[in-house]
């Protein structure tokens, strides 16, 4: 099986399962503007506890059930295509953490590698 190696950069938008952008869930809004600018892809990840800038502990435990869990968005892409998706953050986030970092991406299989 091929295997490409790249560089890339990983963006993480870290949010509440709560927050909403124009009646839908922000992570839905969020994932839904990456496909239209051509990102890559996008994972959404829903966190079992986790707390932010508030101290509010939100946890999925039974005693303590919360409708607001962390979620985090990752995406994996160039520099470019990440730069096309922060203008649309700045909009859409009243709240959250954002991150960058440099990532070395090991691609298998046969699809195109991520773009540099």
């Amino acid at each position: 099986m091929p295997k490409i190696s790249s560089q890339a950069k990983r963006l993480r938008i870290y949010i509440g399962e709560g927050d909403r952008w124009k009646r839908q869930s922000l992570f839905h809004a969020i994932v839904a503007k990456a496909k239209e600018l051509d990102l890559a892809g996008a994972t959404v990840l829903r966190g079992l506890m986790g707390y932010g800038a508030d101290k509010r502990i939100h946890t999925a435990s039974i005693v303590d059930l919360s409708s607001d869990l962390p979620i985090l968005v990752e995406i994996i892409d160039s520099e470019e295509y990440i730069a096309k998706l922060l203008p649309y953050l700045d909009e859409m986030l009243e709240k959250g953490l954002v991150t960058i970092d440099d990532v070395e991406v090991i691609k298998y299989g046969t699809e195109p590698p991520v773009r540099e």
